[in-house]
């Protein structure tokens, strides 16, 4: 009798204890302030420091800046708006765009907020939507750096997501997803890999991207995009850079990208002995 009362006290401690350190449940009306959430596949956890990179800093996507940041207001508006495939080049901001956009939003007085949920948590997603479905505040679903591999079923569960599906999002909510390829997943499959079909397995691939109302491509940059960015950067944080040494820097490392770019400032304010905050 003592043993089975030692064991339950000990049961009792160590399920106090767990639910001390287990991530609060939080509800719609949670999600009513706060600029950005990260869905762990469970609930969405509040991001203390949303302070993405500033839109107007962003240079060289111009375009892409200006149709997104139409869309995603249309959105926030209660407007009818696209979800968004932002594809192409990587390190030419995608991301800090997608971000970006919903940061000057909220400058301006929208009420919207940005959740962001990691891709190996799509499975996940619907019981986010059932969340978000409870309340009238907009929200921008950020899935970043998307990928499938081959046989995946992912790919149809999102495109059941995004149009026509049970677990389809909520009107208050729409998908901002970034990949490095247009159509999302590889095309390794040939059409001749199926015998009896050829050509349905590769478009069942493609029509995932095709959910997708807007589109925005982002492709390397060239030289003097390049060069304008990191210019745009230095002017900003007070740094002065030299034409050669900043071509330099880009061919040692193989690419040219705002993230070069960004890159070769903190190593101008590094050698100045000064910070970038």
């Amino acid at each position: 009798m003592m043993a089975d009362i030692g064991n339950r006290e000990l049961l009792e401690r160590i399920a106090d204890a767990l639910e001390r350190i287990a991530p609060p449940t939080i509800s719609a009306s949670d999600l009513s302030s706060g600029d950005a959430f990260l869905w762990d596949g469970l609930a969405p956890q509040a991001i203390a420091a949303f302070d993405p990179t500033d839109i107007d800093l962003l240079t060289g996507i111009d375009t892409q800046k200006t149709r997104l940041l139409d869309n995603t207001k249309r959105h926030a508006q209660g407007h009818a708006a696209h979800d968004v495939l932002l594809w192409g080049s990587r390190g030419m901001g995608k991301s800090a765009l997608a971000k970006a956009v919903v940061r000057t939003l909220q400058k301006q007085g929208e009420d919207i907020a940005l959740i962001e949920a990691p891709s190996d948590h799509l499975e996940t997603l619907p019981a986010l939507f059932t969340l978000l479905a409870s309340t009238r505040r907009r929200f921008v679903i950020f899935i970043d750096d998307i990928g499938f591999s081959e046989g995946s079923s992912e790919p149809r569960t999102l495109r059941s997501m995004l149009e026509g599906g049970a677990s389809q999002r909520p009107a208050n909510a729409r998908l901002f997803v970034t990949s490095n390829r247009r159509h999302i997943v590889p095309r390794q499959m040939s059409e001749q890999d199926d015998p009896v079909n050829p050509r349905d397995a590769v478009d069942d691939q493609l029509a995932l991207s095709d959910r997708f109302g807007l589109r925005l491509g982002f492709h390397a940059a060239s030289q003097e995009d390049y060069l304008a960015i990191i210019a745009r950067y230095a002017e900003v944080h007070g740094l002065e850079f030299d034409r050669e040494d900043a071509l330099l820097w880009a061919k040692q490392r193989g690419s040219r990208s705002g993230r070069v770019a960004w890159q070769y400032i903190v190593e101008l304010a590094g050698r100045a002995s000064t910070s970038l905050t």
